[in-house]
C-alpha cells in the first residue's frame, strides 16, 4: 500500500557504474504530482488518494471533470489516478508529490501500456512453429487443427488464434532506481518499461 506517481518515459539510454560496468537505463519524466482526492475508510470504505499529473489546458477538460478538480481549487490536469494507502498515511488535498520520494537502490514497480504491434499471427503472438517450408508443403503459418469433431462439435473458449499484439496495460516488477535528480525531476532506472518515449507510467514503490 505505497502512494505511486504518475510520469513519461523519456528514453533509453546507457551509463557506466564505478566498475565500468555498462547499464542499460530507461529515463523516466516523474510528476510534480497533485493529491486531488483523499478517501477514508470512515466516509468512502477503504483509505486512498488521487493524484493528479500533467497541467492542461481547461478547453482540454470536460466540465465533470473540471468541476471535480475546482472544488478542491486544484488547477487543471489531464489525468489522475488513485492509489491505496494505509490509513496512519497522512494526505492534504493539494499536497505536491515529486521523485523525493524515492531513492537510489529502491525497488519499483512500473506500469503502463505496451507498444501495440497489431493484429498479428500465431508465430508472432505465441511463438508456434511454422510447418515445413518444402516438399509440396502447403502448411508455412497456417493455425493448424482448432478442436475436435463432432464432439464437442466447437472451438473451446481460450483456444489460441491470431489477434491483437501489444497495446495492453503490462506491469514490469522490481526495477532498481539507479539515480534521482530533483532538479528536474527525473529517474533514471535500470532496464526497460512499457511503451513507446512519451508514454504515461505509473510508478510504484516494490513491496
Amino acid at each position: 500500500m505505497s502512494v505511486g506517481l504518475l510520469g513519461n518515459k523519456i528514453g533509453m539510454t546507457q551509463i557506466f557504474d564505478e566498475s565500468g560496468n555498462i547499464i542499460p537505463v530507461t529515463i523516466l519524466k516523474v510528476g510534480p504530482c497533485v493529491v486531488t482526492q483523499v478517501k477514508t475508510k470512515s466516509k468512502d470504505g477503504y483509505d486512498s488518494i488521487q493524484v493528479g499529473y500533467g497541467n492542461v489546458s481547461p478547453k482540454a477538460l470536460t466540465q465533470p471533470e473540471l468541476g471535480h478538480l475546482q472544488k478542491s481549487d486544484i488547477q487543471p490536469l489531464r489525468y489522475l489516478k488513485e492509489f491505496r494507502v494505509s490509513e496512519e498515511n497522512e494526505f492534504n488535498l493539494g499536497q505536491i508529490l515529486d521523485v523525493n520520494s524515492f531513492s537510489p537502490g529502491q525497488l519499483i514497480n512500473i506500469q503502463g501500456k505496451s507498444i501495440g504491434k497489431g493484429f498479428s499471427g500465431l508465430q508472432k503472438r505465441y511463438n508456434f512453429s511454422r510447418g515445413p517450408m518444402t516438399h509440396g508443403s502447403k502448411n508455412h503459418r497456417a493455425p493448424g487443427s482448432i478442436g475436435m469433431g463432432t464432439s464437442p462439435g466447437r472451438v473451446l473458449p481460450g483456444k489460441k488464434m491470431s489477434g491483437q499484439v501489444g497495446n495492453k496495460v503490462t506491469t514490469i516488477k522490481k526495477l532498481k532506481v539507479i539515480q534521482v535528480n530533483l532538479e528536474e525531476n527525473i529517474l533514471v532506472i535500470k532496464g526497460s518499461v512499457p511503451g513507446k518515449p512519451g508514454n504515461l507510467l505509473s510508478i510504484v514503490p516494490s513491496e
